[in-house]
C-alpha cells in the first residue's frame, strides 16, 4: 500500500524573479512541476495548499527589522540583499508563501493528514541568517518550520538533515545553542559560505547537537551512504526526534554546474531511504522535506522524482543494498568520518 506523500506546489513560486543567467531561476520549479504532472506521476500525491506566513512566524527565526527590510523591497525592481541574493517586485510575498508552504507541510505531517511531505518552494532558505539574506535565500524556510513545530505544534525534538552542496550556515546558527534541534550537514568545504568545519559542534547546552561533515570534492553515492549510516543514523536513533526535516539541495548531483560531488538520482533515493528508516524508527515516519539548491535542471528533476518515489514507497531501497554500498565506499572517506566522530563522540553514547 503506497504511503500518502504530500506535495506543496504553487505557480506563485515563479513570481520570485532573478536576473538572466542567475542559477536560482523559476525554470527549476517549472521543470519539477512538469515532472509532477507527467503521466507516471500525476495523481499520486496529496496536494498541500501553501499560505502566506505572518511576520510573527517568520520572527521565530528572523529579526523584525530584517523582515521589514525585505518587506520594503515589495513592488520595487531588482534589489540586491548581497552579491548573490536579489529580490524582484513580488519576492517578499513569494518568500512568505515559501515559509507558509513549509509550515503547512509540517502541519500535515504532524497531524497525520499525510505520511510525509515535500515542499517544492522557492526562494530557498538555509543560508538566511536571523538578520540577513544570503546565498539566494531570503527567509530560512526549514528553520522556521522547525520552530513552528516546536512553538505551535508542541513537538520537543527536531532533526534537521541538510545534504545540500553548501553548508546551511543560517540553519546552524539558528539552533547552535539549542538542544531541541540536531542539525546534521554534509557539504563541500572549504566552499561557500565558509562555515561548517568539523569543529563547529554547537555551543552551551547545544554542544554536540550540531554535526558537520565537511567534504572535499569527489564523494558519490557509496560515500554518502556510508557517512549517513556511520554518523547520522546512530546519532538520530539515540536522539529520537519527534519530526525529521530535510533540506534537500540537489547540487551534489554529479553534473551540477556549481558542485564537485558525484551523487546520482539513485544515490538520492538511497539517502532518502536512510532518512525514512530513521523517521520510521523514531517518530512514526514523520518527514517533511523542503527544496534548497540544485542547478542542473534535468538532474534536479530526475533526482526529485527518485526521492518522491522512495517517500511514497513506489520504490524501496533494501538494507542489503545499503550495506553493499557502504562496503564499496572508497576508504578515503573513513578519515573524515572518524574526525567527525571524534568531535561529537563525548555527546553521543552511540558513537562511543
Amino acid at each position: 500500500m503506497p504511503l500518502r506523500t504530500g506535495i506543496v506546489k504553487d505557480e506563485r513560486y515563479m513570481r520570485h524573479e532573478t536576473s538572466a543567467f542567475h542559477p536560482e531561476s523559476p525554470k527549476r520549479l517549472e521543470a519539477i512541476y512538469r515532472m509532477l504532472e507527467s503521466p507516471d506521476m500525476q495523481g499520486k500525491f496529496v496536494l498541500i495548499e501553501p499560505r502566506y506566513a505572518g511576520p510573527e512566524e517568520i520572527g521565530m527565526i528572523h529579526e523584525q527589522w530584517y523582515i521589514e527590510v525585505v518587506a520594503k523591497t515589495a513592488g520595487k525592481p531588482h534589489t540586491y540583499l548581497d552579491a548573490d541574493t536579489e529580490t524582484s517586485p513580488e519576492s517578499y510575498e513569494t518568500a512568505r508563501l515559501a515559509v507558509g508552504g513549509v509550515c503547512n507541510a509540517v502541519d500535515a505531517v504532524v497531524k497525520k493528514e499525510v505520511d510525509n511531505a515535500f515542499a517544492f518552494v522557492r526562494p530557498p532558505g538555509h543560508h538566511a541568517e536571523a538578520d540577513r539574506g544570503a546565498g539566494f535565500c531570503l527567509f530560512n524556510n526549514v528553520a522556521i518550520g522547525a520552530m513552528y513545530a516546536i512553538n505551535k505544534l508542541g513537538l520537543r525534538k527536531i532533526l534537521i538533515v541538510d545534504w545540500d552542496l553548501h553548508h546551511g550556515n543560517g540553519t546552524q546558527h539558528s539552533f547552535y545553542d539549542d538542544p531541541r534541534v540536531v542539525y546534521f550537514s554534509t557539504h563541500q568545504y572549504p566552499y561557500y559560505p565558509g562555515t561548517g568545519s568539523v569543529q563547529e559542534i554547537g555551543r552551551g547546552r547545544g554542544k554536540g547537537f550540531t554535526v558537520n561533515v565537511p567534504l572535499r570534492t569527489g564523494p558519490g553515492d557509496n560515500e554518502y551512504v556510508k557517512i549517513f549510516r556511520s554518523i547520522l543514523q546512530p546519532v538520530a536513533l539515540e536522539f529520537k526526534p519527534d519530526l525529521v526535516m530535510l533540506s534537500a539541495g540537489f547540487d551534489i548531483y554529479f553534473k551540477d554546474p556549481l558542485g564537485g560531488m558525484k551523487v546520482t538520482p539513485r544515490g538520492f533515493a538511497c539517502l532518502t531511504r536512510i532518512i525514512l528508516n530513521i523517521a520510521d524508527a523514531c517518530c512514526d515516519g514523520r518527514l517533511a522535506v523542503t527544496l534548497e539548491g540544485g542547478y542542473h535542471v534535468g538532474g534536479l528533476t530526475d533526482s526529485c522524482k527518485t526521492v518522491l518515489n522512495e517517500m511514497r514507497g513506489d520504490t524501496h531501497v533494501t538494507e542489503d543494498e545499503l550495506k553493499q554500498m557502504e562496503a564499496e565506499a572508497n576508504p578515503y572517506i573513513d578519515k573524515i568520518i572518524e574526525a567527525v566522530k571524534d568531535q561529537v563522540r563525548p555527546y553521543w553514547k552511540a558513537l562511543q
